[in-house]
């Protein structure tokens, strides 16, 4: 639904629409739209943290990690871009709806967690989550050419 319309256009009535049920049936499960931001969230997270799993997963210990890092960029970048534009709109949709700001804090903790335990450090972790929220979002918003070499090289003289 967000997916389609962005947050603009979600409201009771579109869901209800959507999914083809009464109107009163998402007024009773959502009480307000951040109820249903919150849900939409907590359901995007649950697509975004599963492949985050599968990229720490999948980390060569061997390899520096900037390279791996580039790699997350890259098959990010390359993968479903409506997607991570609805990931994105949903996730920065906290800055102006309060009750989605511990959604969005809980997928960024558990990204850390996630990577910090493959790594062994959670400051560097969180730098790389940070790092990689950057350099989709930047792409996501300018619409540039993707460049994985020169991401490689800036993620290098970042994580070393």
């Amino acid at each position: 639904m967000v997916g389609e319309r962005g947050i603009a256009g979600l409201s009771h009535r579109a869901v209800a629409a959507a999914a083809d049920v009464p109107l009163g049936s998402t007024t009773y499960h959502f009480a307000s739209l951040d109820d249903l931001l919150v849900a939409a969230l907590r359901q995007s997270n649950v697509v975004c943290l599963d492949d985050f799993a599968r990229w720490v997963d999948g980390i060569d210990p061997e390899a520096p990690l900037a390279e791996e890092v580039a790699r997350l960029v890259e098959d990010t970048l390359t993968g479903d871009r409506r997607r991570m534009e609805l990931e994105y709109e949903l996730y920065l949709a906290a800055l102006r709806h309060e009750a989605v700001r511990p959604i969005a804090a809980e997928c960024l903790d558990e990204m850390v967690r996630l990577l910090g335990q493959r790594i062994g450090d959670l400051r560097t972790a969180r730098t790389v989550v940070a790092l990689t929220d950057g350099l989709v979002l930047q792409h996501l918003l300018t619409g540039r050419p993707f460049d994985p070499e020169a991401v490689r090289a800036g993620l290098a003289g970042v994580l070393g």
